[in-house]
């Protein structure tokens, strides 16, 4: 059985993207075929692969797995990357996923939660390259993140990590988040101090872990360790979490640029709505087809 897709990334954090209006494969077999055609070496390559579907209470709905085939609940990266995706192939009409006048405001589904696109920015033949998310409100209560911890919300709060103490605030953007800050993100030893946060006893759903170097009141730079990716190049929902954390605990204004190792994203926390807001890039890369039978 052929498969067709499309990679496309956003600031770096590269998806396998398949059209569910076409292509029809079976649930049960969706992370064994995650995982290998994610694989940099033997598959296509990628950070998991993100299905695009019909939905019932949205426009669209985006089923998201990470590399090693769990299943994620949001990727801001990737929504947007859909949104592009349905944008450019003519499915916004009136009827989602069917010719007509194109809407540049729709609504995404992603584990049951609904997200609004619009898109902002175009090039020469129409295409969508930058969209602005409406990712809804942050999560703070620890339960619910989930994590572990005596007070809530989780506001610079220690954690003991391979032997040293840490600071961390703790968010949800439909998926955990633990922020941390720290003085010289570069140099930071990612890949060692990364699988120990994730599985860290604290986090009952693993977590993912942005490291976060503040350089101005509106810039930051962040690195991140994705649970069941490891490191991307960017976090879409991790950009939000990070603008979260670094306006609780006091460190920028309400909207920054997040520097992250794929680009910049610009995060906006409207206080009185209590809604944050994600813009940036969205790009293809290229589509064919790939066998999925062995």
């Amino acid at each position: 059985m052929k498969l067709h897709f499309t990679k496309m990334e956003g600031a770096g954090n590269d998806y396998i993207y398949v059209d569910g209006f076409k292509e029809q494969v079976p649930k049960e077999r969706k992370p064994d075929i995650v995982r290998r055609l994610s694989d940099r070496h033997f598959g296509i390559g990628g950070d998991g692969i993100i299905f695009i579907n019909p939905s019932k209470i949205a426009d669209f709905e985006m089923e998201m797995y990470n590399a090693d085939g769990s299943r994620g609940e949001m990727c801001g990266n990737g929504i947007r990357c859909v949104g592009k995706y349905v944008y450019d192939h003519g499915m916004t009409g009136e009827k989602p996923g069917q010719p007509g006048v194109m809407r540049e405001e729709f609504s995404i589904e992603s584990f049951g939660k609904i997200k609004y696109l619009t898109v902002t920015e175009k090039d020469a033949d129409g295409k969508a390259t930058t969209l602005r998310v409406n990712m809804g409100s942050p999560i703070l209560e620890a339960a619910e993140i989930p994590v572990l911890a005596e007070k809530s919300p989780v506001v610079d709060e220690p954690i003991t990590v391979g032997g040293r103490e840490y600071r961390m605030t703790c968010v949800s953007m439909g998926n955990p988040h633990a922020v941390v800050f720290t003085d010289n993100v570069k140099d930071l030893p990612l890949a060692e101090i990364g699988p120990l946060f994730e599985h860290h006893e604290r986090f009952p759903s693993r977590t993912n872990t942005e490291f976060v170097e503040v350089v101005s009141r509106d810039y930051v730079r962040m690195r991140v360790w994705e649970r069941g990716s490891g490191e991307t190049l960017a976090c879409g929902t991790g950009c939000c979490a990070t603008g979260v954390a670094c306006i609780l605990n006091g460190k920028t204004d309400n909207a920054i640029t997040v520097e992250v190792l794929g680009g910049r994203i610009r995060i906006e926390w409207d206080r009185d709505r209590n809604e944050i807001w994600m813009t940036g890039p969205a790009t293809s890369v290229f589509e064919g087809d790939v066998e999925i039978d062995e």
